[in-house]
């Protein structure tokens, strides 16, 4: 998942709504079905502008690359992003430096490439059983993009198969948190969800600490230099970060592939295609920092303690990067290609990424030490999941030309996506 903006800090002034927080509106009609018009206009406005409330935007590729890699902006004592009111200890998603190097690296290894490519026979194997059991019509998110991801994330964790359904609701709850402008009853709401997805948690680990097994939470279990809170706030964002953004990725890269007549081209070349369903459509759109010392962005000065927003979606859209960006093309990525965190099975360390090294590298997965930890799990299961859906189905209709989204600013995801296989 991903962080975002709430309160900025220092002097900022209070929003009023959401076009003075960020610039624009995203109540507006059509945003949801097409965001990426309204990002090509925030671009006129200059590559960083700063909003009524005093958050700094930025709309291009490099200057969000930059900022991200900047060991000046962070979370700092006084986070942007949403805290979940309903959890006392954040993740180290939220986290700066030494508490997020010393969180994230306990649980990095368990998401390296090597580890990660011992599970592909099993997500071939899920991929498969649920290709064979989708009807021919019928929603694939419900049917396929959804359950693929949750039950590969709850075996890799040892969450019980028959809870899924269980904590589907606290999943959706939390992504749905994630958005800027919670009303009152969705921070109510977040808030109960938070706890009882603890007590879940806090059952089952006592449960693998009497009876382990060979999964990510009884290892976790015997991490003495783990608080129980912290504990608890590593398993709520492991599960549902290890799901959420891949549901996204797979319907968003299906209906892309349909609409633009190019499925057959996920069987034949599935790395390129999820590379450019990530820069076309990517599952996170925004993502946010604060300044955590003097800075500056561009020339412009950024004060200590400025929020800062990287439109993740206006980089991946951004012209001077990708010629033609608002056209779908999987040919615009060298298969050839070599990315870091793709050939060091090994590597546990996301600072050794450089962006500025990979011209056309788009920003899906974010850059700097918060570069996503699941993003080779993530780019596996894309790549299988689309692959066997064209082989399956290459002649696969949208029942829904304009299928509808979930109101979420940050998560960009369909709620469905009705299709007719034509098996």
């Amino acid at each position: 998942m991903t962080d975002l903006v709430d309160q900025p800090g220092g002097s900022t002034p209070s929003p009023s709504g959401p076009a003075d927080l960020l610039g624009f509106d995203p109540a507006d009609p059509g945003f949801l079905d097409d965001p990426y018009a309204r990002y090509h206009a925030l671009r006129e406005r200059g590559p960083i502008f700063r909003t009524p409330a005093g958050l700094f935007i930025l709309t291009d590729h490099e200057l969000c690359g930059a900022m991200l890699r900047d060991p000046r902006f962070g979370h700092g004592p006084n986070p942007i992003n949403r805290v979940n009111p309903g959890q006392p200890v954040e993740s180290f998603l939220r986290m700066d430096p030494p508490d997020h190097t010393r969180l994230r690296g306990l649980v990095s290894r368990a998401f390296t490439p090597r580890m990660v490519e011992r599970l592909r026979p099993r997500v071939e194997a899920v991929t498969a059983g649920l290709i064979a059991a989708l009807p021919e019509e019928g929603d694939l998110v419900s049917g396929f993009a959804y359950p693929l991801p949750v039950m590969v994330i709850c075996e890799m964790l040892g969450v019980p198969p028959e809870d899924h359904e269980r904590f589907q609701g606290w999943s959706e709850t939390a992504a749905r948190s994630l958005d800027p402008m919670l009303t009152a009853e969705l921070i109510s709401e977040s808030g109960r969800s938070g706890r009882e997805f603890r007590d879940y948690f806090r059952d089952l680990l006592e449960l693998r600490r009497r009876q382990p097994g060979d999964d990510l939470l009884s290892a976790l279990t015997r991490v003495e230099e783990l608080t129980e809170g912290e504990l608890l706030a590593t398993c709520v964002l492991l599960l549902v970060a290890g799901h959420e953004t891949t549901v996204n990725l797979i319907a968003n890269g299906v209906l892309a592939l349909v609409r633009h007549g190019l499925l057959r081209q996920a069987a034949e070349r599935p790395r390129q295609v999820v590379e450019e369903v990530l820069r076309y459509d990517p599952p996170v759109q925004l993502t946010g920092r604060v300044a955590l010392r003097d800075a500056e962005l561009g020339g412009t000065p950024v004060p200590a303690g400025t929020a800062v927003v990287a439109l993740i979606g206006a980089a991946n859209r951004d012209p001077a990067v990708f010629p033609d960006p608002d056209r779908f093309d999987p040919g615009r990525f060298d298969p050839n290609r070599t990315d870091p965190d793709r050939t060091d099975p090994d590597r546990t360390d996301p600072r050794r990424l450089d962006g500025a090294r990979e011209p056309g590298r788009h920003l899906a997965f974010g850059l700097g030490i918060h570069f996503c930890l699941g993003a080779t799990l993530a780019r596996m299961e894309g790549e299988i999941a689309l692959s066997a859906l064209a082989a399956a189905a290459p002649r696969m209709e949208l029942l829904d030309p304009a299928p509808p989204y979930r109101p979420n600013l940050v998560l960009r995801g369909l709620a469905e996506l009705p299709v007719r296989l034509n098996r």
